[in-house]
């Protein structure tokens, strides 16, 4: 069966024309910092259940597909898309069209950041088709969203993007055909529906899924890990990115090993693999454990023929100490940071099961009806959006190239090419 977590369509920029765009999006978004921009979810604990209580919070699914942010902006006269991958990679995604509301379908959004995963859904058919499921929207048409509600947010999407982009393919559908995946909206749910999600959104979605993701509706968007979105997994499917090390054992040369003055790596034994964590820039990379390798593991890895070393690992705790290979994270260029480590040990120390999230649908419900009759008819002051410079964009870009279709840029150090 095919994966639902698809590749990356489209084709990667260069190093050069790639920071270009870091500094542009993060100017964009009023950012000093030109790292992967998108928010990180923590672990759900016990200690969460009284959070759904206490604001309101947004459900959807936690799909099992490539978190991307997508970039809307131009070339001159040229409509340019791009999606940006957790590495912080930027691929350039040609026929893709965004008209804007209103209008003759000419015209493009620009200066327009959205956040969402690709997934590979499985029609009844049989036959596969790739979406990108947007779950929300930062900056529409240079104009700051971030500060916004979550359903302001989701709501600008939905107007100004989403609807155009259906009418447009409603008006022409044989031009579906030639898209490169279609642009779908992820359904949001309020937190008390937890029981319909489980028997009944759950079950039927058309791709993997592993677990559900609780969002708080009042809170601002943030760059990086947000405490107000809440990452929900079965209790033995907590897991944490690491990135691995491996360590050969030692042996002294004999007779045969000639030039050898010392001891040296025995590549045909199996190594010790040794977990490390991110301790940021600061502190680099932190040891954490070791992943557990049964002697036909280790076999299988070395049958992939592929580099091992330094590259980033899904884990799940077995028991206690005992680390266990679940897959590999190509996807990510770094490990997790230690704090999202204590968050996913908290999580499965204090594990909350689906019965118990369940059971609390109704308490979760009733304060959320009562926080909504406590301001009759009230709708929460938004503060203005604010504009971002055109001017100073324009200047950024000043004589590059923004669109890129030559071959991946190989010259990356320490790059790795999904």
């Amino acid at each position: 069966m095919t994966s639902s977590v698809p590749d990356i369509p489209g084709t990667k920029a260069p190093l050069e024309l790639s920071l270009s765009f870091r500094y542009e999006v993060a100017n964009i978004l009023g950012r000093k910092q030109t790292s992967f921009p998108g928010a990180q979810p923590i672990s759900f604990a016990a200690k969460h259940l009284l959070q759904l209580q206490k604001e309101d919070y947004y459900v959807c699914e936690k799909t099992d597909g490539l978190r991307c942010l997508m970039y809307m902006t131009s070339d001159g006269p040229q409509e340019v898309v791009y999606l940006i991958d957790r590495k912080n990679d930027y691929y350039h995604v040609p026929n893709l069209h965004f008209p804007l509301e209103g209008d003759d379908y000419s015209s493009f959004h620009t200066n327009t950041i959205l956040d969402g995963e690709l997934v590979n859904d499985r029609e009844q058919d049989g036959t596969v088709k790739m979406k990108y499921m947007v779950f929300d929207c930062l900056v529409l048409d240079g104009t700051h969203l971030m500060h916004r509600t979550l359903d302001k947010r989701l709501a600008y999407f939905r107007s100004k993007i989403h609807v155009p982009y259906e009418k447009l393919y409603t008006k022409f559908p044989q031009e579906l055909e030639h898209l490169p995946f279609v642009i779908d909206f992820k359904q949001m749910h309020f937190a008390y529906g937890i029981e319909k999600m489980f028997n009944e959104i759950l079950p039927n979605l058309p791709h993997g899924n592993d677990g559900l993701i609780f969002t708080c509706v009042g809170s601002p968007y943030v760059h990086g890990t947000d405490e107000h979105i809440l990452k929900w997994k079965p209790e033995n499917e907590n897991s944490v990115d690491f990135r691995m090390h491996l360590q050969f054992p030692m042996i002294d040369p004999d007779s045969d090993d000639e030039g050898q003055d010392g001891p040296y790596p025995d590549y045909t034994a199996m190594p010790r693999i040794r977990l490390t964590v991110s301790g940021g820039d600061s502190k680099g990379d932190l040891p954490y454990g070791e992943m557990a390798l049964a002697s036909q593991e280790w076999e299988k890895l070395k049958s992939l023929e592929e580099p091992l070393n330094d590259r980033i690992v899904e884990c799940y705790l077995e028991n206690p100490n005992v680390w266990r290979f679940l897959r590999f994270r190509d996807d990510k260029k770094e490990s997790n940071y230690v704090k999202t480590v204590e968050s996913v040990m908290e999580s499965i120390q204090d594990a909350v099961s689906k019965e118990e999230l369940v059971r609390h649908q109704d308490v979760i419900k009733a304060k959320w009806k009562a926080r909504l009759e406590a301001k009759p008819g009230a709708t929460p002051a938004q503060p203005r959006a604010v504009n971002v410079q055109q001017g100073e964009n324009r200047n950024m870009s000043s004589g590059v190239k923004r669109k890129f279709d030559g071959a991946d840029d190989s010259n990356e150090p320490g790059g790795d090419h999904p």
